[in-house]
């Protein structure tokens, strides 16, 4: 369950929404030659999918940090957003949803989704009042993403490399980065 002052901001039509994932290059090549998560990808761990770029960008130092050095625009179907946002539990208590600390507890236990709410950043990385969500997914979500839930997936890096260029020599205009609305 989310939250309702915490509105997601992402890039999406009527079926499909984007989130962000930085990887190496052998699981980016495989991913980009499989347009879904193949053997390289470690399924038995959770993993965390962001619908923000620049939170994305934030957590991959514009894609410079070890084994982030690729990152990906991968579109999935919003039936299957949909889907992790009802089964999400938060990753930490909240006493306005869960009956008691003990019961949100065992509900994070066993669940597959987990939810968290972070400062959204700026391009410089800076904290902003707006927050951004990751959902992590692991277990039986995890192989739904892989087979159900992909749409499409885009090897953003070079525009990555690109725009953290124009950062560095500040230069960079706003309007390029990717329009995310509030999503319904």
């Amino acid at each position: 369950m989310i939250l309702e002052q915490n509105k997601i901001y992402a890039k999406y039509d009527d079926t499909r929404i984007r989130v962000y994932q930085a990887y190496n290059d052998r699981i980016a090549s495989e991913a980009l030659e499989l347009n879904t998560l193949g053997d390289s990808f470690k399924k038995d761990r959770m993993t965390w999918i962001k619908p923000s770029f620049l939170w994305m960008m934030y957590r991959s130092g514009w894609g410079t940090k070890k084994d982030q050095e690729r990152v990906l625009a991968i579109d999935i179907y919003r039936t299957f957003f949909d889907e992790l946002l009802s089964k999400a539990v938060l990753t930490s208590f909240d006493n306005s949803i869960y009956v008691s600390h003990d019961e949100w507890k065992v509900q994070l236990s066993k669940s597959s989704v987990r939810c968290q709410f972070d400062p959204d950043r700026d391009i410089h990385g800076n904290p902003l009042k707006k927050r951004a969500i990751q959902l992590g997914i692991k277990e039986d979500m995890v192989q739904k993403y892989i087979t159900e839930g992909i749409c499409a997936i885009t090897d953003i890096t070079s525009k990555v490399k690109e725009y953290r260029g124009k950062i560095e020599k500040d230069v960079f205009d706003n309007t390029l980065l990717p329009v995310e609305t509030e999503y319904k």
